[in-house]
């Protein structure tokens, strides 16, 4: 079916007046009728461009004036604040690369550092866990000796700690 409608379109295009041409005039008086064209144009960008120019110049001429007493200018007062902004920017990033800088030193120390094989007691009544109940008589040891070594060694630490803040204070 659409080839039979390609072929009658085909026909039909054929078929056609070839010769008889309309032709265009692009004559603007044609028929008598002829209107002048009125354009209004507005001035642009660039007269308003200009015509601005003159209160920004003297707004930026008063402004870069120094105040009567010896004061800084607008401008140098802003041109201040941009420069101690930027050693604020400047202080911060430096505190924190040395803050970055210092993790990954603790980071590699702490993945190096060898484990230490010996574990102290936490506390001496790791050595008697079990029930109290139904114990025969002499089966727990008597551990005051080892309560009193620990005991020293914890008063020594406490004062190794005291020692090393008061030498830190002075």
């Amino acid at each position: 079916m659409s080839a039979l409608r390609q072929r009658a379109a085909c026909v039909a295009r054929q078929t056609r007046l070839t010769g008889v041409r309309n032709t265009r005039s692009y004559a603007s008086g044609s028929h008598g009728h002829h209107h002048e064209h009125t354009v209004e144009e507005s001035f642009g960008p660039g007269f308003y461009l200009a015509f601005a120019a003159i209160p920004v110049s003297v707004f930026v001429y008063q402004i870069s004036r120094p105040a009567k007493d010896g004061e800084l200018t607008t401008i140098g007062k802003w041109l201040e604040k941009a420069a101690d902004l930027s050693r604020e920017w400047e202080e911060k990033n430096h505190n924190t690369t040395a803050a970055i800088q210092q993790a990954a030193k603790d980071k590699h120390l702490f993945y190096n550092v060898q484990k230490n094989p010996h574990i102290e007691l936490s506390y001496p009544e790791t050595f008697q866990h079990g029930s109290p109940y139904n114990v025969p008589a002499g089966h727990y040891v008597n551990l005051d000796k080892v309560i009193a070594h620990y005991q020293k060694q914890h008063l020594d630490e406490e004062a190794r700690k005291a020692q090393k803040l008061a030498s830190k204070a002075e």
